[in-house]
């Protein structure tokens, strides 16, 4: 049996992780993060739960990385402390991967072993293939796993475009003969099957960046994702005709350029690229700047230059600011303050939504459906994607002529099964068996000769890991619920100290607030709940069995409902009571 067991990216967008097992060997697709949200509070990342590979440590043989996105390699660090086995990926993947495990003295003890589209690898039963597909990123493949029970095609992230540069073109004349030679799967990105007709060009956005850095006359700042090589480049070119030095700005964009640079990825001429710390030496209209923060982060260079913080570059007014990205899901809020903060200092703030600055690199449903025309599977799994993404690129396959019951429906932690029966076997299932006819799994298997059969089969433990600081899945959701509350209603801390012989309060109690105000017109409140913590510390009889932690829990329970019922709040009820 064939085992494809998605622990991440089935359900969300990010967090992509997905497991093929055939007996005993396991490699692993990706390992990547997802960005907090809004409800959890304080947390820095959220990580796959890998307990299921804990679990089968033995059998993992690799680790396989499709691009250098973060929600495809964020969690790579947190992966190999577990285990240790080959990684493959492309150069520049390869790359940043390699800058993160220096990062934390990982360099050293997993092999990273580079291939290249149209190469093929063999682990245990697999062999695999890399093939070429265009991104929002350089380097990206898709891969076709050849397996005992039959091809299986993953596309990883792509879309299907038309582009001047040979390194960022789909491959699909290959897909186009796998699907001549028979795929049993595939595995294909859901992430923009909302949106109809193909994904814009590249072309179109160099164009209208062209056209904006034409017409400025003061600095321009672009802000993109670090990983955007090949916008990096349109960037470049348009800077060197409109005679523009430039600048990057930022750490993961200068390490990424850095990596790209080495690697032939980027090209530009000596002297075009100046030091930050020289910006503020050129006329304005001399100046390009490459930074990161499109997002909004809070600590990004961008973010810096519309609060006035940074260092070398403050926004002025003359300045024109360009979001050349997509807002991530749940950063809409603080995309939205950044581009306040530069209006406010009078800069030009263009992006998607006035401009075409930036393109997906998803496929639309033209191009999904041109996928699965061209692999024509007898199976289809969508991945990469929310719930909603999932269904409607499951009902955009069944359009197309996929039977129902061949479209399998995965969430995290499904185990999607392929199994191989002889006649023999299917014989013996006695499954609706009629006349030398089998029903199974809701299919009509005319002949009873070799068929593989595919399947939701089972579940393994799947989840979310939250990365706060230096823990990791420290935090549960009893302590997302806790801040919460905090952030909501605040925090009363009661302190009291009490007689252990005879019971009597020496000291206090005293209601310290932190969110939680006690203002002059609410002043009664303070003597209320002392009286209330007072009746309950007469009700319990001194020499009662753990007499201060009865006090400490009623107490809770009775300043909670006094402060809802008073005023409708329901702070966190901290007790410090010392027994003397």
């Amino acid at each position: 049996m064939l085992k494809i067991i998605p622990l991440g990216g089935l359900g969300e967008i990010g967090l992509n992780m997905m497991v093929i097992e055939y007996k005993e060997t396991i490699f692993i697709i990706d390992a990547g993060l997802m960005f907090p949200e809004d409800y959890m509070l304080g947390v820095d990342i959220v990580i796959p739960d890998m307990e299921y590979l804990r679990d089968n440590k033995e059998k993992i043989k690799a680790i396989i990385l499709t691009h250098a996105h973060e929600d495809h390699i964020g969690a790579i660090t947190y992966l190999l402390r577990e285990i240790s086995v080959p990684v493959y990926a492309t150069a520049f993947t390869l790359r940043l991967v390699e800058n993160k495990l220096k990062e934390i003295d990982l360099h050293n003890t997993s092999p990273l072993r580079q291939v290249r589209p149209g190469e093929s690898i063999s682990i245990a039963e697999f062999d695999i293939e890399f093939i070429r597909v265009s991104h929002s990123t350089v380097d990206g493949v898709a891969l076709a796993i050849t397996t005992p029970v039959g091809l299986i095609v993953h596309t990883g992230d792509f879309k299907i475009n038309h582009c001047f540069e040979e390194s960022n073109v789909t491959d699909i004349s290959r897909f186009a003969r796998l699907g001549e030679e028979g795929v049993l799967a595939l595995l294909s990105d859901s992430t923009n099957v909302e949106r109809e007709g193909y994904t814009d060009s590249d072309q179109k956005v160099g164009e209208a960046l062209a056209q904006i850095v034409s017409e400025s006359d003061g600095r321009v700042i672009i802000a993109l994702f670090a990983s955007n090589i090949f916008r990096i480049q349109q960037i470049i070119n348009i800077a060197i005709h409109t005679r523009r030095r430039v600048v990057f700005n930022g750490r993961s964009i200068e390490q990424t350029v850095e990596a790209a640079k080495e690697l032939g990825y980027l090209k530009y001429p000596d002297g075009l690229i100046i030091d930050v710390k020289k910006v503020n030496s050129l006329h304005d209209s001399e100046v390009l700047i490459i930074t990161t923060g499109s997002q909004g982060e809070p600590m990004s260079a961008l973010a810096r230059m519309a609060t006035g913080f940074h260092k070398q570059i403050n926004i002025r007014k003359g300045d024109s600011v360009i979001l050349s990205s997509k807002s991530i899901p749940g950063n809409e809020k603080a995309i939205s303050n950044i581009i306040n903060n530069l209006y406010r200092r009078g800069a030009r703030v263009v992006y998607d939504k006035i401009a075409p600055v930036h393109v997906s690199g998803h496929a639309c449903q033209e191009e999904l459906k041109l996928m699965i025309s061209l692999t024509r599977p007898e199976y289809f799994i969508p991945i990469h994607g929310e719930y909603r993404h999932l269904v409607t690129h499951a009902r955009l396959a069944e359009k197309l002529g996929i039977p129902r019951k061949h479209v399998l429906l995965a969430e995290d932690g499904n185990v999607v099964s392929f199994e191989k029966f002889s006649k023999g076997e299917l014989a013996d299932l006695k499954i609706n068996k009629k006349d030398d006819k089998v029903i199974l799994n809701g299919d009509k298997i005319e002949h009873l000769c070799d068929t593989v059969v595919g399947r939701i089969s089972g579940s393994v433990n799947s989840g979310r890991v939250l990365i706060d600081g230096k823990g990791i899945g420290d935090v549960g959701r009893s302590v997302l619920k806790e801040r919460r509350n905090l952030s909501e209603d605040g925090l009363v801390v009661v302190s009291m100290i009490i007689d252990e012989e005879t019971g009597i309060v020496l000291y206090g109690p005293e209601l310290i607030s932190k969110g939680f105000v006690f203002g002059a017109e609410t002043g009664y409140l303070v003597d209320d709940a002392q009286c209330v913590i007072l009746e309950i510390v007469e009700e319990i009889e001194v020499g009662a069995q753990s007499r201060v932690d009865q006090i400490r829990s009623r107490l809770q329970k009775a300043l909670k409902q006094y402060f809802f019922f008073t005023i409708r709040r329901r702070p966190v009820i901290v007790p410090i009571i010392i027994e003397v």
